[in-house]
């Protein structure tokens, strides 16, 4: 691809958080905010929840060995709501998710997954519960996410699965990585920054835009 690399295919095994409307603060609480790098955010996802849960006595599944290593978080609807904050999506990417698949997701949520290429993907609620539930029950069992097809599958079943022309076009075809997109043409970058009089005393040999990227 000229600029990021497609995601066509997501596969691995998955993990279910269930429950309506779950938002950014739990996803990743706003104390973990400081930060002034993405790195390490993945160790707070559902801080929280993880913490109730153990006191609970019970394993949040982000937390489940069973659930280690898995590739596609299944949820229900209107997930990712509340504050915009892109840490959410960079935390579940870094930890290791390559897809969502939900009933809803929220639509600030859905573009800043898009902006690092975590695709989240939606389905039919009666689907989705069902694969909740099999997710549950058999945590070893792979799910493919295939964007182009729009289907999720495994074995013994399949579900249909939809996203925005737009967004499903900028992920099998790579456009999704802006930075990527940027930097392609570093030279029409350079002669753009040379016309523009706001620019015309910045150091374009010290900041080139690729570090600047």
């Amino acid at each position: 691809m000229s600029a990021g690399s497609a995601i066509t295919t997501i596969a691995g095994r998955a993990l279910a958080v269930p429950g309506p409307d779950i938002d950014t603060d739990r996803i990743m609480p706003a104390r973990f905010l400081k930060a002034i790098t993405f790195d390490g955010l993945e160790t707070h996802l559902f801080a929280d929840d993880r913490l109730e849960a153990a006191r609970q006595g019970r394993l949040h599944p982000f937390d489940d060995p069973a659930h280690a290593g898995a590739r596609v978080l299944v949820v229900n609807g209107n997930f990712g709501c509340g504050s915009s904050r892109e840490h959410a999506p960079q935390a579940l990417r870094r930890w290791g998710i390559g897809a969502i698949v939900g009933e809803s997701f929220a639509d600030i949520f859905f573009a800043n997954a898009l902006s690092i290429g975590l695709p989240c993907v939606s389905a039919v609620p009666t689907d989705v519960v069902a694969l909740l539930a099999l997710v549950q029950r058999s945590p070893d069992r792979e799910v493919i996410v295939d964007l182009e097809r729009e289907r999720a599958t495994w074995d013994g079943g399949s579900l249909t699965i939809a996203m925005p022309a737009a967004a499903r076009q900028a992920l099998v075809t790579g456009d999704w990585d802006a930075a990527a997109r940027l930097v392609e043409d570093e030279d029409a970058v350079r002669r753009t920054a040379a016309r523009l009089p706001y620019l015309a005393k910045f150091d374009v040999q010290r900041f080139p835009p690729t570090a600047v990227c």
